[in-house]
């Protein structure tokens, strides 16, 4: 069921997804050559328990981690670990957020390690066009699909993949509700927008190929053409003056 939030709920959690903002603006800093990704991990626990809050990550469906970091060909859900050492030219994914007074943010974004490669900087920018592209469809009156195609048409006109095995979700009291929020889809299709629905929307977007494949861990998502891959993430509020986005550091 959609939950539509109510004045109080969106305040209690605006402040969850200030935190989340904040914690990815915290990672930013510490984000160079040398540094293991489980470092990273400890940086953002940190900071967002610093605040009062909780990591909504940490122990979520047994995930071991405040953030899910994910380097390179890694999708979504990288495992932080003393063993995954940071080098000039990766990028990396960082997806994280908080919970305080019984709501939760929810954010991620890819970052540049040193200097990176043309291919992956064009990535980088595409992705993070799909999500504000997606972001502008928020409206009311709007459908899913009407996001769902703005950030598919621009990835696929770069002649990237669009990941569509893992999908955006709705968010409030719980980390993730209904609805789900596809990168893919149809204009005019699907779940009819309304001012109070909170979504988490995130593309994940693959230079070759949507096709993705999950390690032996159980957590790892890498991409099955071994190419790079972004995600950039963002929880929205629907207003009746349009979409706002919650999770601005």
């Amino acid at each position: 069921m959609i939950s539509l939030k109510n004045s109080s709920e969106i305040k209690k959690m605006s402040e969850a997804c200030k935190i989340s903002a904040q914690a990815l603006k915290v990672a930013k800093d510490f984000i160079k050559p040398g540094v293991s990704t489980k470092e990273i991990d400890e940086v953002i626990r940190k900071f967002i328990i610093s605040t009062g809050a909780k990591p909504n990550f940490l122990g979520l469906y047994g995930f071991p981690g405040s953030a899910c970091i994910s380097v390179n060909n890694t999708v979504i859900h990288g495992i932080p670990s003393k063993e995954i050492i940071l080098k000039d030219g990766d990028i990396v994914s960082i997806d994280t957020g908080a919970m305080i007074n019984g709501f939760n943010g929810d954010n991620a974004y890819t970052f540049a390690v040193g200097e990176i490669s043309d291919e992956a900087k064009q990535l980088l920018r595409v992705t993070e066009e799909c999500l504000y592209r997606a972001i502008e469809q928020a409206k009311v009156g709007n459908r899913m699909g009407d996001i769902a195609y703005a950030c598919q048409s621009h990835a696929e006109s770069y002649g990237y993949g669009v990941v569509k095995k893992y999908v955006g979700h709705g968010i409030g009291r719980k980390l993730h509700e209904d609805p789900e929020v596809p990168n893919f889809g149809t204009p005019g299709r699907g779940v009819r927008l309304a001012a109070g629905m909170t979504l988490a929307i995130e593309p994940m977007i693959n230079i070759k190929g949507e096709e993705v494949k999950t390690l032996s861990d159980g957590w790892t998502v890498v991409t099955a053409s071994g190419s790079l891959s972004a995600h950039f993430e963002h929880t929205i509020l629907i207003t009746e003056d349009g979409p706002k986005i919650l999770t601005k550091a």
